[in-house]
């Protein structure tokens, strides 16, 4: 526990900085639990980093990445998508808890830094599905959500867009906004320069200035087969390109990409929110990974570390209820559900190096990678600056609304590449 937790500008941020949502749910926490406007703000005032989003899928990852946080000073969000944690979930841990359980974590392990809860991957995968996402998305702020990701991607570009417009209502203006431009399906279909403008652009004409884009700029989700990932130099483009509309990037998949690209996508894009999700879910159990935070895979078999994760009784009730559901590869999520009771069943000091092995190497990736280290206080600063929950707005509007009317997006749309790769299903 840090002196920051009973600094007067601790308190002060604690009662300005969370917004009502929070404050109503958890109206005694001490845990500073903040819009994503702020952690982005924090990255893009520090410059050249970028902070984790790391994907809670199961509880331990959370108090893992909390503790990893705190050692590091770093503001971070802490997100579930909407496949892991929404209304099919394949994790306990969903959309409608994730804000309870980091609260609660928050004040029971003395964590003081700031933390976004990010609603990740909201899929709208046809149009059909915008009517019931509206009910949807009004009860995860309820819950506690903090952030949210419109992902339409999987859309054509004008109905990408047209959704976003008609789902923004429903998002409280104080909270964080990612958008998505182009499935994220590897190194075949990347985003260009002229999708990622169309979405922007078009937002910006309605009044809607999302603090993350994320690009299909050649990273996929889970388990990689190599280390191409990535596109660093076609993501700095895409990012100036957009560099009047002051968006920051997000990087999705950043598990199976070395330490060094990961360096390179902080310090040389205008990416400020990383992505982490399958990692964190291996080291949690006590898998062995690469450095691109890839498990190693010896004949088709993870390989277990003794005396790291889950006990080795319990790997071995894993691996055969794996092999009744035919659960491989990057599949083997699946088991998140049925088995984190299971595993908050286990003695302490097993439950306790789960956590550990995710708070080490989330703390390296802040510290050595992502270059997040002390972000926390500006995020603090911000917020005494402010006086507010919302720090606001810092761009501006540029487009026209009359030039992004349903009919001239339909039109201008048609104008576009068609050409998206191969379809995929990453949603992660």
């Amino acid at each position: 526990m840090t002196s920051t937790r009973f600094s007067h500008d601790f308190e002060t941020a604690l009662d300005l900085g969370r917004p009502p949502n929070i404050k109503k749910l958890f109206p005694n926490s001490k845990a500073l639990l903040v819009s994503g406007k702020y952690i982005d703000l924090a990255m893009l005032i520090k410059k050249n980093c970028m902070t984790i989003a790391a994907n809670g899928r199961n509880s331990f990852v959370i108090r893992g990445t909390l503790a990893a946080a705190q050692r590091a000073n770093a503001a971070i969000i802490i997100e579930i998508a909407r496949s892991e944690g929404g209304t099919n979930a394949y994790c306990a841990v969903n959309l409608w808890n994730i804000a309870r359980q980091t609260d609660a974590f928050m004040n029971e392990l003395g964590i003081t830094i700031p933390v976004a809860i990010h609603a990740d991957h909201f899929g709208i995968k046809t149009p059909e599905d915008i009517e019931p996402a509206k009910t949807e998305i009004v009860s995860l702020f309820d819950a506690g959500i903090t952030s949210i990701a419109i992902d339409a991607s999987h859309m054509p570009d004008d109905q990408n867009l047209l959704a976003n417009i008609e789902l923004f209502p429903y998002i409280p203006d104080w909270a964080g906004l990612e958008t998505e431009v182009g499935e994220i399906k590897g190194k075949l279909g990347l985003s260009t320069a002229q999708e990622a403008l169309f979405l922007i652009q078009g937002l910006n004409a309605h009044n809607i200035f999302p603090n993350w884009i994320a690009l299909n700029n050649g990273t996929t989700h889970g388990i990689e087969a190599s280390d191409t990932g990535i596109n660093v130099e076609l993501t700095a483009q895409i990012h100036a390109a957009l560099s009047r509309y002051k968006v920051s990037g997000a990087q999705h998949g950043t598990s199976g990409n070395s330490s060094e690209r990961l360096r390179e996508i902080a310090s040389k894009t205008r990416t400020t929110k990383a992505n982490v999700a399958t990692a964190l879910q291996m080291i949690s159990w006590g898998l062995s990974v690469n450095d691109y935070g890839n498990a190693i895979i010896d004949n088709e078999n993870f390989i277990k570390e003794k005396d790291k994760g889950v006990s080795e009784n319990m790997w071995a009730k894993v691996q055969t209820y794996a092999t009744a559901n035919d659960l491989k590869g990057g599949n083997i999520k699946a088991i998140n559900l049925p088995f984190e009771n299971r595993f908050l069943a286990q003695p302490k000091e097993i439950r306790d190096r789960m956590s550990k092995n995710v708070e080490n190497f989330v703390y390296g990736l802040l510290t050595t990678v992502f270059n997040a280290r002390d972000t926390a206080p500006i995020v603090i600063n911000e917020i005494l600056k402010s006086k507010s929950h919302d720090p606001g707005i810092t761009a501006e509007k540029i487009e026209k609304k009359e030039d992004w009317t349903k009919e001239k997006i339909i039109e201008n749309a048609s104008r576009i590449d068609g050409d998206k790769g191969p379809k995929g299903n990453f949603d992660d």
